[in-house]
Order: structure tokens, then C-alpha cells, then sequence
């Protein structure tokens, strides 16, 4: 039980650097133009999706694992 839990917790602490990570190096340098003054608002706009889509998937991913690590326990 004890050594699942730690694997969880490692397994978050990997998926919020590689989120940051994609967030920083990704999504930072994006830049829209074209569209005169709503140029940042769009930007802004495709950023917060792009961050709301990775949030969900890191959550989707935390449920599967911890579903996946604690079935094994219990039938162990």
C-alpha cells in the first residue's frame, strides 16, 4: 500500500514539471498578430484552452493511475 502511494505521488510531482514544462516552453513564446488590438485577447484565449485541456488530461491520468494502484492493492 505504502509503496503505491509513493509511486502516485511521484507520478503527480512528474506530470506538473511536464506540464509546466510544455507550458513555459510551449505556450510562453505563443503569439498571435493580424488582428489588431485583439491580438493579446486571442492569444490569451488559446492559451487558457490549451491550459484547461492539460489540466484535464493531468486529472484524467492521476484517476486511471490511482484507480489502477489501488485495485492492485486491494486484490493483493
Amino acid at each position: 500500500m505504502r509503496s503505491g502511494l509513493f509511486g502516485y505521488l511521484f507520478a503527480m510531482w512528474i506530470l506538473i514539471l511536464v506540464g509546466s514544462g510544455i507550458v513555459v516552453t510551449i505556450l510562453g513564446p505563443i503569439s498571435i498578430s493580424g488582428f489588431g488590438e485583439l491580438n493579446w485577447i486571442i492569444g490569451s484565449s488559446i492559451k487558457a484552452i490549451v491550459a484547461i485541456i492539460l489540466v484535464v488530461l493531468w486529472i484524467l491520468i492521476l484517476s486511471k493511475l490511482k484507480n489502477w494502484i489501488f485495485r492492485k492493492d486491494i486484490t493483493s
